[in-house]
Order: C-alpha cells, then sequence, then structure tokens
C-alpha cells in the first residue's frame, strides 16, 4: 500500500508567493509535525511558495527529511488579475472544469498539473509521501482521485488541512485526517 499524504499549508499572511505564515500558523506547523512524525514518512514535496515550505519545514526538519519543492504544486491561479466576484467565479469553474478566464488557468489544467506529480509519485520508490500545496489545487488533486470532491468540500478546508489518499491493488481511497 502506498499512503499519499496531502497538507494544506497552515495559516498565511496573505495569498502572494512570498506570504509567511501567521504566528498561529507557525503554532499550527509544528502541531503538524507532530501529527506526521509517527506516519513512516520517507519523502516530503512542496509547493514552492513561502506558506507551504514553512508548513513541513518543522517535520522535515525533525525527521531528517529534504523537502523538494515542485512548482506544480503552486496555488492554481483562478484569472490574472483581482476581481471582486473571484468566489462566484471559482464556483463555476468548479461546474465547468473547462472554463478559463483571462490570464488564469482553468480546472482541468490546475488538476492535470498537480494529478503529473501523483503519477511520479505513485511510481516512486516511496511508501508514505507528505505533497504541501493550496486549498484549491488540493481540492482539484483530490477530485482527481474521487469525483465527489468539488468546490463545497474547497470551502470546507482548514489551514492546516490533512487528507490521505490511499492506493491498494483494488484502487484509491481519500480520507480527511485533519479537521481544524
Amino acid at each position: 500500500m502506498k499512503n499519499i499524504y496531502i497538507v494544506r499549508h497552515c495559516k498565511a499572511t496573505g495569498q502572494e508567493a512570498e506570504a509567511k505564515l501567521t504566528e498561529s500558523g507557525i503554532e499550527q506547523a509544528e502541531k503538524l509535525a507532530d501529527f506526521l512524525h509517527h506516519k513512516n514518512i520517507d519523502s516530503v514535496i512542496s509547493s514552492p511558495f513561502e506558506r507551504a515550505y514553512r508548513t513541513i519545514e518543522p517535520f522535515a526538519t525533525r525527521s531528517g527529511i529534504d523537502i523538494l519543492t515542485d512548482d506544480r504544486l503552486q496555488e492554481r491561479v483562478l484569472i490574472g488579475e483581482s476581481h471582486p466576484d473571484w468566489l462566484a467565479m471559482l464556483q463555476k469553474t468548479f461546474e465547468d472544469r473547462d472554463l478559463c478566464y483571462q490570464g488564469g488557468e482553468s480546472s482541468n489544467v490546475a488538476m492535470n498539473r498537480a494529478a503529473s506529480v501523483l503519477q511520479e509519485v505513485l511510481h516512486s520508490e516511496s511508501q508514505n509521501v507528505v505533497l504541501v500545496s493550496h486549498g484549491n489545487l488540493i481540492t482539484l488533486l483530490l477530485s482527481h482521485v474521487d469525483e465527489t470532491y468539488g468546490f463545497n468540500e474547497w470551502q470546507t478546508m482548514s489551514n492546516p488541512d490533512v487528507y490521505i489518499i490511499s492506493y491498494e491493488d483494488n484502487g484509491a481511497s481519500v480520507q480527511r485526517l485533519w479537521i481544524g
């Protein structure tokens, strides 16, 4: 069996790539390290965004595991500029996965980007892997494995959040492990 732990970053000061963890987020990262401690993790791959990397850093440091960064795990760009109706726009992209706003990427494009990381992990030697990313992209990745994940599930995610995708001979299953 192969287990892939999907981790949403801890609370951060903003959405930009350089956004740092808040004080609360730093404390959450320590709790997350405790939570993952006995999971026999052998590999960690993170979005290069500061808030994602710093989320898993305490665990990686304690465990002596190097953090690999992968641009394919960075947050999905919904639209090229700020928009007051971004939430309604986001919901529409979960309903029409090919919908793409100017300067953004469709749900399908983002999902396939993240799924390519998942496929590489599945074909690797690692058995228990942590992928650290962002809520929108994580929801799309989970929907790649289980079609029931969508906009409503994205709305219920916490910072941080942890899901496990377990792969066995008879297929894959998704389970939420962390409710913050």
